[in-house]
């Protein structure tokens, strides 16, 4: 599951006129700890901002998914609701969770959000849907170097000696 972590920062923007403005903006960073969540805005942004900018809080979020569709950049916070049975009362209890989801509209937002929840088995509400002032969101990547450093020569993949390990045991039957 993921831990999605929102980052507010502040920097100097050019307007249109040319003139540098302070503004204060939300990124939404994926990752397993406050230090990450800084480690990786202050990586991701260092290349996009020009000049210099403050990360001035970072705070858990309570977004639980996120759905991107490329034609659009504007995010959608969705509030989705749905009852479950608890297993060991047996009672009806309400789930609240928190979805941003990218469209033009509310309208398209409430339809986006639907087909890309229309798998879960049981059925649910959209009662809140309203823009975002999320900038820009930063999910983790399998391929993202940093995260996801390259094995040292001296190490093996653990599939690569469970085969060696059954092939050694192979041969001495």
């Amino acid at each position: 599951m993921r831990t999605w972590f929102l980052c507010k920062v502040k920097y100097a923007k050019e307007n249109e006129e040319g003139l540098l403005k302070n503004v204060s903006e939300q990124y939404l960073v994926d990752a397993v700890s406050f230090t990450e969540a800084e480690a990786r805005i202050y990586d991701m942004l260092g290349s996009v901002i020009r000049g210099d900018f403050q990360v001035t809080s970072i705070s858990k979020s309570n977004i639980v998914d996120v759905f991107f569709f490329d034609d659009v950049d504007v995010w959608h916070k969705c509030k989705i609701t749905y009852i479950v049975a608890d297993a060991d009362s047996g009672k009806e209890k309400k789930v609240t969770q928190y979805m941003l989801v990218t469209a033009h509209n509310l309208k398209e937002a409430y339809d986006r959000i639907y087909e890309s929840l229309n798998n879960m088995l049981v059925s649910f509400n959209v009662p809140d849907i309203s823009e975002s002032p999320i900038v820009e969101i930063f999910p983790y990547e399998k391929d993202d170097e940093e995260l996801n450093p390259a094995i040292p020569d001296n190490l093996k993949p653990l599939s690569e000696v469970e085969n060696e390990s059954e092939n050694v045991e192979e041969t001495q039957s």
